[in-house]
């Protein structure tokens, strides 16, 4: 927890890969903060950003899941933002779990989806200002069913269309992100699954981490030119 008053507040609500699942069967499960993907975003972004995790394992967009109660991501966010306000800028990093068997859901319905979360911080966050926080929306890495121990560790859960449908996600999320105003980043661009083809490989914490430090640190000067501009000048 940061004592710095003026820092800006950084919500990264996610599922597995936003808590950092390991992607093999090695105890404990979670991998350090130090290692994970949000505790390198904090040491790249320095003590005038507070990274705040909100990851949960299997939370969907906005679908429960029958098996693993109180997955809903939808359902969670809003007693989140009420919780981490005042907040400028708000992470959502989802959609792998809608992939599953279970749902029988399609990549453009969880881009839709998302779309709701999207109108929830719109009508929902709160920044230190007043107004709703800037949010980024991560389409996530895709499912990689050739991985060597995908079958073993997930193949119960994702079965053959999961990952063709991932692959389809970020097309279908980037034009939502957009027409709400959000920005818009593809996890997949510079990091893939470990192993179990699901979770982030161990090396690709730290690529997600700079883009999404890239992309924050252009907001926050973004925001820095609004705050000056609406500054009356001095006669």
């Amino acid at each position: 927890m940061l004592i710095n008053t003026s820092a800006r507040r950084i919500l990264c609500y996610g599922d597995s890969n936003t808590h950092g699942q390991r992607p093999d069967d090695v105890l404990p499960g979670r991998l350090p903060a130090d290692r994970r993907w949000t505790g390198l975003l904090q040491a790249l972004l320095g003590d005038g950003h507070d990274v705040l995790e909100e990851g949960l394992g299997g939370r969907t967009t906005d679908l429960e899941d029958p098996y693993r109660p109180g997955r809903d991501g939808r359902s969670w966010l809003v007693p989140c933002l009420h919780s981490h306000e005042p907040l400028d800028v708000v992470v959502l990093m989802l959609g792998t779990n809608d992939t599953k068997d279970c749902f029988a859901r399609s990549a453009a319905e969880t881009a839709a989806a998302l779309g709701g979360l999207l109108d929830d911080i719109a009508r929902e966050g709160r920044s230190r200002t007043g107004g709703a926080p800037r949010a980024v929306v991560v389409s996530p890495v895709l499912i990689d069913d050739t991985k060597p121990r995908f079958a073993e560790l997930n193949g119960a859960y994702y079965g053959s269309g999961a990952a063709p449908k991932s692959r389809r996600l970020a097309a279908g999320i980037g034009p939502v992100a957009r027409e709400h105003g959000a920005l818009f980043l593809d996890a997949a661009t510079v990091a893939e699954p470990g192993d179990d083809g699901v979770h982030l490989s161990l090396d690709a914490h730290r690529p997600l981490a700079e883009l999404l430090a890239g992309a924050i640190r252009t907001l926050a000067a973004e925001d820095a030119g609004e705050d000056a501009a609406s500054v009356p000048a001095r006669p």
